[in-house]
């Protein structure tokens, strides 16, 4: 008997004012748990829009045994702040790509859009004039005008484009300054190392703020060593001005430092990475 009264009290309910406690702390929890914030995930930077799209670009030329197609239907895209290396074969097409990418050749199908705006269809002069504005190029020779110091050949450059003389020169000067070479501003092309003259060439491919930056092979002049130091200033200077870099290179350790790789093959693009 006494055993069934102690049974019977354990499972009895629990006195009024327990409940009662119990009850006010479940539904406190319940609030909190509304009013809460939800937990959220970490925030990824922004991706930028595409400053280059190609879509289909085909190229061929005529030989004595017919055409020879060197571009069979291209597409790519490359977003602004983004470096992407171009590698492949000697003869593979990106030299090919690269100038019609650049307006510098016509394809011979396709679309080619630069900041937004499809361009396949613009006229010679329309071309050129976008070409100096938006786009920026940078070849395995650095072409810098023999009889201009390194500030001339960079601000010329921005002449050519329209751009006011005070604000050439300073736009020059401080490119010159990010790239190293404050004490070879008023130097000429010979009084410079490889190395330094490449620079320069790329200041002058950047100094209009283009859009895009299209470079065949900038380093393949220098030594090693020389090569990763200009490659690695290309690349700081093109993320932190929000630009887009198409670079063609044989060089593999450089292809491996870019933001993405692209291979040709066979007259296609194919991602590696």
């Amino acid at each position: 008997m006494n055993k069934r009264l102690k049974r019977m009290s354990l499972s009895a309910p629990p006195p009024a004012s327990v409940a009662r406690r119990r009850s006010s702390v479940r539904k406190k929890a319940v609030r909190q748990n509304k009013t809460a914030p939800a937990k959220r995930s970490p925030r990824q930077p922004p991706r930028q829009p595409p400053v280059l799209v190609l879509r289909g670009i085909e190229r061929s030329f005529a030989s004595a045994a017919g055409a020879v197609k060197v571009l069979r239907g291209v597409d790519l895209q490359l977003a602004g702040g983004e470096i992407a290396a171009l590698v492949g074969p000697s003869g593979s097409g990106k030299s090919t790509l690269l100038h019609c990418a650049g307006l510098l050749e016509r394809p011979d199908g396709g679309e080619i859009v630069i900041g937004g705006a499809p361009l396949t269809q613009l006229d010679d002069a329309s071309r050129t004039a976008l070409r100096r504005r938006h786009i920026g190029f940078v070849y395995q020779a650095h072409h810098l005008l023999p009889e201009f110091s390194a500030l001339e050949n960079v601000a010329l450059a921005y002449r050519i484009a329209g751009g006011a003389r005070k604000i050439a020169a300073l736009r020059a000067q401080d490119l010159l300054e990010r790239m190293g070479l404050e004490r070879r501003l008023h130097h000429r092309p010979a009084e410079l190392s490889g190395g330094e003259q490449q620079r320069v060439a790329i200041a002058r491919a950047l100094v209009n703020r283009p859009a895009l930056v299209l470079a065949d092979e900038p380093t393949g002049a220098l030594d090693s060593r020389t090569a990763a130091e200009v490659f690695g200033l290309l690349a700081q200077l093109v993320r932190g001005l929000a630009i887009g870099a198409l670079v063609a290179t044989h060089n593999e350790a450089l292809a491996r430092r870019a933001d993405r790789q692209f291979a040709m093959r066979l007259g296609r693009v194919q991602a590696l990475r």
